[in-house]
């Protein structure tokens, strides 16, 4: 009899012991996914945002499911602060990433990122292509300043792109690919180039069977320099459909030249090296948006989209001859203003917010979406609100910061105006009515009339300089 209930016992155990890890399995496989789209050097030229030009269907497909915030910014406009600030939820002057070559966990090496937060909690953790910080075209292939304690697997796909460099035309021959205007309408087909091969990684990932929800990271490198897609995105975007950017005369009368990174305006290129120069980047962004329109394809044949949050976004926004200047490093509205849309499945679809927010945003925002325990001391705050409610009353500012030497620029952008300050107002102030001068052309800071707004504008980045100050010094203290 003895043997008999012992026995007995031992079933119902085994069958209960079955049911918690079959429960405790469905509850894992039923936290949201998260697919993070990060894009390099991508400004707001989309067709979702109003360009009348630019074509990217898939991303219009995105905004339709989601919510797409049209006054997003990044927090510096190059790449490895950008990144870093995002990845890590601190404002640059946390992280004390200026730069491209330094490595945050010199700095701050216990902290823990937005995808190790997700790691950390049963999530598989999967990076395809540039998530941290590569020199591009330099270190495409290879893991460059990437953080290895973030992640459960790495993929770093290698196309046509970086074999084929010698191809590349450069309309400022001497100078770095990555760092200046570069292109080539490449041969063959989509899939054999970088970000092609990049897309293919992440079908065959959401291909596979699984048993823990996934945050798959994946990382496109175009458009950034040198720009280069199959040529026929290329005939997309003939040179008589290219328009210049209007620079009125004496534009830079009243701009501090702390601002301006190039000092000669387009580098004195022609107008027709200029055109080019546009359309092989309208053509990149064609490219990669096609990559991405296969991801949502694959993630909507395995059923994974109902269950899948989405996040797209790029590192800065671009210059694309406005006053003369091109590409990142400024803050100028085009360098820092950055597409960002977020669908969330059963939430909002096909809504806009104009509520200025920041790429810093996004770690909190993932953060409460999939109910993770994050370290409080970040910078930036949820957006689940405005997920909620695009048009709610939101009076939180977005600020940028750029390097020049030894000089810093700090910048405000509240919904009318835009104000920065180059070495504290010593090398220059700027301020922009945003509302009625988009294209930033009339400096009104030293005006008479908007004293008061200066001086309110001045009063927010001091404040948001000493609540950085209060963090960074919490950090320290936690080490």
């Amino acid at each position: 009899m003895k043997v008999r209930f012992q026995t007995i016992f031992s079933i119902i155990l085994l069958l209960f012991c079955g049911w918690v890890q079959d429960t405790s399995a469905q509850s894992s496989v039923n936290k949201p996914n998260v697919l993070f789209i990060a894009v390099d050097d991508l400004n707001t030229n989309l067709s979702s945002y109003g360009h009348s030009v630019v074509k990217t269907p898939n991303l219009d497909r995105l905004a339709k499911i989601g919510v797409q915030f049209d006054r997003a910014y990044a927090q510096f406009p190059l790449c490895s602060p950008s990144r870093t600030s995002l990845l890590t939820g601190l404002s640059p002057d946390i992280t004390q990433v200026y730069d491209l070559q330094t490595f945050f966990r010199n700095i701050l090496p216990d902290v823990v990122t937005l995808p190790e937060l997700f790691k950390a909690n049963n999530y598989h953790a999967i990076r395809i292509g540039k998530i941290f910080h590569y020199g591009v075209p330099a270190e495409i292939g290879t893991n460059g300043m990437d953080d290895s304690l973030s992640w459960s697997a790495r993929i770093n796909p290698t196309g046509r792109d970086k074999t084929e460099e010698y191809k590349v035309v450069s309309l400022r021959p001497g100078n770095s690919l990555g760092s200046t205007l570069s292109y080539l309408s490449a041969e063959g087909s989509d899939e054999e180039q970088t970000d092609g091969k990049i897309a293919t990684e992440a079908i065959k990932y959401l291909n596979q069977k699984r048993d823990k929800p996934f945050f798959l990271a994946v990382g496109f490198f175009r458009p950034h320099t040198p720009f280069v897609a199959p040529r026929k995105y290329f005939d997309m975007y003939p040179l008589d459909r290219i328009t210049l950017t209007e620079v009125p005369e004496n534009d830079l009368a009243d701009i501090p030249s702390a601002a301006l990174n190039i000092k000669i305006p387009n580098w004195g290129l022609s107008e027709y090296n200029l055109k080019e120069a546009i359309s092989a980047y309208y053509a990149s962004i064609s490219f990669m948006d096609a990559q991405f329109g296969r991801i949502l394809d694959g993630l909507k044949e395995n059923k994974l989209d109902k269950n899948t949050i989405i996040v797209f976004w790029s590192d800065h926004g671009y210059n694309l001859g406005q006053h003369g200047q091109w590409m990142k490093q400024s803050l100028f509205e085009n360098a820092v203003r950055v597409p960002l849309i977020i669908s969330v499945p059963g939430g909002l679809t096909g809504r806009i917010s104009k509520r200025t927010v920041g790429l810093i945003d996004i770690y909190p925002t993932l953060s409460e979406l999939c109910n993770l325990p994050a370290n409080n001391k970040l910078s930036g705050i949820s957006l689940v609100p405005l997920l909620k409610k695009p048009d709610m009353v939101w009076i939180r500012p977005a600020f940028s910061q750029v390097t020049r030497g030894s000089i810093r620029g700090y910048s405000v952008r509240t919904d009318q105006w835009r104000y920065t300050e180059w070495d504290g107002g010593k090398a220059g102030v700027e301020l922009y009515n945003e509302l009625n001068d988009p294209g930033e052309i009339t400096n009104l800071a030293k005006t008479p009339e908007n004293k008061k707004v200066v001086s309110e504008l001045s009063a927010l980045i001091k404040k948001k300089s000493a609540e950085d100050t209060m963090l960074t010094h919490k950090y320290i203290n936690l080490k």
